[in-house]
């Protein structure tokens, strides 16, 4: 069964997202929004990888090798100035952008085989997942003028 890959691979893309948001928050301490937002982010994909933890012990282990480029690398290291924390923002936008896609396709499965504890499981973080996406996107937009047209 593949829906146990999956999971796995969302279990991995959620603690890589963790660490990631954890490196861009103790890396851009000075913009306190970003500071205190992507630690609070960082929490919360720590929560979904654990949640997924007795939906994948209960589950049979998947009959074939996970596929070998089933990964996602992070963030290990941080840019400075404005451009490099619009870049930041923008390599954490394609993380969640990713981890959001596979909440959705695992979503799919489990409401297919009717797994109550999953969907439940989905839902929740799904939902967080989103509003990981909106707050981006803001900042984004927030930082992109000032960081394309200023020069610092």
């Amino acid at each position: 069964m593949h829906l146990v890959t999956y999971l796995q691979f969302q279990q991995a893309s959620e603690s890589t997202l963790a660490s990631s948001y954890t490196t861009v928050c103790q890396g851009h301490v000075a913009d306190a929004d970003v500071h205190w937002m992507t630690g609070r982010f960082a929490r919360q994909c720590e929560i979904h990888a654990d949640a997924l933890q007795p939906v994948l012990a209960r589950l049979d282990t998947p009959g074939e090798p996970v596929p070998e480029r089933l990964h996602v690398q992070g963030l290990t290291t941080i840019r400075a100035g404005l451009a490099g924390l619009l870049r930041d923002l923008q390599e954490l936008y394609q993380l969640v952008s990713l981890v959001d896609t596979t909440w959705s396709l695992v979503g799919q499965a489990a409401q297919a085989i009717r797994d109550w504890e999953l969907i439940k499981i989905v839902e929740g973080c799904a939902a967080q997942t989103t509003a990981q996406l909106d707050w981006l996107r803001m900042r984004m937009q927030m930082t992109a003028p000032q960081a394309l047209l200023v020069a610092v």
